[in-house]
């Protein structure tokens, strides 16, 4: 069976909501613009993008990512590997048109629990904060992979549901800290 990495960028206080881009959210672009780049931190997206077996976004990422990363050279292998978009409002055939291919299109969560029983390598998660809140109520998160920056931004998408979500047990499995106060913090799901 297949594992599900959600890795994020995320704040002190939880928030992932555009820690890179500047697309109109109050605080966009957090990572680059409130912390002084240590490019150590960044070690675990690079052995992040060697392991990954497939790619797992929800509609607001797919919308920002589709057309972006085709383009960026740092990503090449994310564009070589398979991507799924969960979504029950695109349409097959805007999927199939996208320049980031391959791409499927999955329409539930059970589509998803079906998609970590084939054969490949680990399936990543990145941004779609809804999606990773539904797995982990779905009991689909195998590991997280954050990036904790020393930031508190009060408000925007939080990775973890503040409302109704199960209590989880983590177990960590990899840290450290690097000179700009960002932590490397993985965990395992425990079961």
């Amino acid at each position: 069976m297949r594992e599900i990495v959600v890795t994020e960028f995320i704040s002190l206080d939880g928030v992932v909501d555009s820690p890179g881009g500047d697309d109109g959210y109050e605080h966009a672009g957090w990572t680059y613009k409130d912390v002084t780049p240590d490019m150590a931190a960044y070690e675990l997206k690079g052995r992040e993008q060697e392991e990954a077996g497939a790619l797992l976004v929800g509609r607001t990422s797919w919308d920002a990512f589709h057309e972006v990363w085709p383009t960026m050279k740092e990503f090449a292998r994310y564009n070589e590997i398979p991507k799924y978009v969960v979504s029950s409002t695109l349409d097959e055939e805007s999927v199939a048109a996208s320049p980031w291919k391959p791409a499927t299109l999955l329409r539930s969560l059970d589509d998803v629990a079906a998609l970590k029983e084939t054969e490949g390598g680990e399936i990543q998660v990145h941004g779609s904060a809804s999606l990773a809140q539904g797995l982990a109520d779905a009991g689909l998160v195998d590991r997280y992979h954050l990036l904790v920056f020393p930031l508190v931004l009060g408000h925007g998408k939080r990775l973890f549901a503040t409302e109704g979500a199960a209590k989880q047990k983590l177990e960590l499995t990899e840290h450290a800290t690097y000179d700009n106060g960002v932590q490397k913090a993985c965990y395992r799901v425990v079961r």
